[in-house]
């Protein structure tokens, strides 16, 4: 493509992501996973408009989402595959969460950029974890969201990053318990303690139920910016630390320093900055840090200042085959 087209693909992205997002909400990959169906058929299911549902459908089968038939009738692909709720690693609820809210606040990333403040707080005036608090429909999503983008990782961070040893695992912000859960399936005679805000651990105690690790992982409640659980020889933060600005990240760090023994271990799992103009999703995440929640990605070297502000001395960075790395720092 020239760079005008390649420049219009970029300024239209939006209209792709938002037919997807109503793609996601109305179900429609669910509703076609047996067999192809008319957009008569699913407008009749979804209770939607049917001439306006075969444009979306069609729209979307032109990217490769959905494929239409000689009869008119809409079936999945591997990317459709993607969206239905039934499969581990669903996108769906990325899809619908990013559609939504996500959405709304990167309409106000000028006024981040301008500010340095968070879209999300100035269109709906308050921080995205206190919506979530007070909005349990959403937090629902939220969760669905974070495993279809925390499942690749899971796995490769525990391919990546060798435990061997850890007695106690702390996962602080553990949200639904999914990480911690397959540590403690690959370690069997490794304990947990899995740490989020009152919320969230109710919402993960049935996780932990299902998994059948009741008797190895505690749930404990609490705020992370006031103290974090104690007993472990390992602490573990995933997609937490780039929530935040320095200050607070500090914060958090140095709260897990004062409970962590001398030989602990703090593991910060994010993406990890590189220099230069190749394309990154960090880069991008980056950006939605900025806009949502106010935090950012970082660079090792602002790790590596970031750890030593809390008392810690970063030791390693291993990365994994997903966008993530370990960054593993010890106490000073």
């Amino acid at each position: 493509m020239s760079p005008h087209e390649q420049m219009l693909r970029l300024i239209s992205g939006y209209w792709i992501s938002q037919a997807v997002y109503v793609a996601a909400k109305l179900g429609l990959a669910d509703l076609v996973k047996d067999s192809p169906r008319s957009a008569d058929e699913l407008a009749a299911a979804t209770k939607t408009h049917a001439p306006s549902l075969y444009r979306l459908l069609r729209a979307l089968a032109s990217v490769g989402v959905f494929a239409e038939d000689a009869q008119h009738r809409f079936g999945l692909t591997p990317m459709a595959e993607c969206l239905r709720s039934d499969l581990p690693g669903s996108q769906r609820g990325l899809a619908v969460m990013n559609g939504e809210e996500h959405y709304r606040a990167y309409g106000e990333l000028l006024y981040s950029v301008q500010t340095g403040k968070t879209g999300f707080e100035h269109l709906y005036g308050m921080g995205v974890f206190d919506y979530l608090t007070q909005h349990p429909e959403q937090a629902r999503t939220f969760d669905e969201a974070m495993v279809g983008v925390h499942g690749r990782e899971t796995a490769a961070m525990v391919e990546a990053f060798d435990l061997t040893g850890v007695k106690v695992l702390a996962d602080v912000g553990g949200g639904n318990g999914s990480l911690l859960t397959a540590v403690l399936q690959r370690y069997p005679n490794m304990q947990g303690i899995l740490f989020d805000l009152p919320g969230v651990i109710e919402r993960a105690k049935k996780n932990i139920e299902a998994a059948g690790l009741v008797k190895r992982c505690q749930c404990v409640a609490g705020n992370f910016f006031e103290s974090v659980a104690r007993g472990a020889d390992a602490y573990l933060m995933r997609h937490i630390i780039h929530d935040w600005d320095d200050e607070r990240s500090t914060v958090i760090l140095k709260n897990i320093h004062a409970v962590l023994p001398a030989n602990g271990r703090v593991l910060v799992v994010e993406n990890v900055i590189e220099p230069g103009n190749a394309p990154a999703f960090g880069k991008l995440l980056d950006l939605t840090m900025l806009v949502l929640p106010g935090g950012k990605e970082r660079t090792a070297e602002e790790y590596r200042t970031l750890y030593a502000a809390a008392g810690f001395k970063l030791t390693r960075i291993v990365p994994t085959k997903a966008d993530v790395s370990v960054i593993e720092g010890i106490r000073q």
